[in-house]
């Protein structure tokens, strides 16, 4: 059964701006936090989208580090690191929790699942009665899959419904036919009472009719529409014109 806004997991994120001193320096110098809006979550799919540099995976990582997440990804038992690079934004952020617990959580990170991976074959490697992690995964080395292959045998094999799932740009490895499988899923957990809160470049995987878009700015926040993001005008733009614009981009 889908969430509602009286059952949803996360219900918004504020920015305790009496602690901060100062906005000169990184992470609160980004666009992002120096404007920053309170934020209500969709019940369903809340995406955080913006150009490179507006501060999108650094606030999704701030918000699932406050949820207890591993900075690197993983489930909330996931405690490794490989390199401590992570702000301290998640210090500076106050979550609002939902009555309701998610019985599954997992935070996605493209760039880092590599680690994640490396992590799960050294924990199996221990002695240990209980399952395999990687049977959780479909059972096959995460290491020994494409990129492709190994993301989608997370969404596929690992997100079990019930959950909180944080992904950040989970369409770095996945082909487009790829990111339409992923938005059946998104739908399918959705529907197994799943909230999702998804940092992401794709038109593909923002197109989930029950959801909210946040785009960052150089000037902030705005709540907007697929067809109105950037992301979503320039694509069109690019096809619908591309021997003009090919022209203008090889010849200025």
């Amino acid at each position: 059964m889908k969430l509602n806004k009286d059952t949803q997991y996360v219900r918004g994120a504020y920015l305790k701006r009496d602690l901060i001193t100062s906005y000169e320096d990184f992470p609160f110098n980004l666009p992002a936090i120096r404007n920053f809006r309170d934020l209500n979550f969709h019940p369903s799919v809340t995406y955080i989208i913006g150009e490179n540099g507006m501060g999108k995976s650094t606030l999704l990582e701030a918000i699932a580090i406050a949820l207890g997440f591993n900075p690197e990804g993983g489930t909330l038992n996931f405690r490794f690191s490989s390199f401590d690079s992570h702000s301290e934004l998640d210090h500076f952020l106050r979550l609002i929790k939902g009555a309701n617990r998610a019985r599954d959580h997992f935070f996605f990170r493209a760039e880092t699942f590599y680690n994640v991976a490396t992590n799960i074959e050294e924990l199996d490697r221990e002695p240990s009665s209980a399952p395999k992690i990687i049977d959780s995964f479909g059972g096959k080395s995460l290491h020994e899959q494409s990129h492709g292959e190994s993301f989608f045998a997370a969404f596929i094999e690992r997100f079990q419904g019930n959950g909180l799932y944080i992904l950040d740009e989970p369409e770095a490895a996945l082909s487009p036919v790829r990111q339409m499988s992923m938005l059946a899923r998104i739908n399918d957990l959705v529907n197994q009472g799943s909230q999702f809160i998804i940092s992401t470049h794709s038109p593909i995987i923002m197109a989930y009719p029950d959801a909210q878009i946040i785009q960052l700015t150089g000037e902030g926040m705005t709540e907007t529409t697929l067809e109105e993001t950037d992301h979503y005008s320039f694509m069109k733009q690019f096809f619908d014109n591309k021997d003009r614009i090919l022209h203008h981009l090889f010849n200025k």
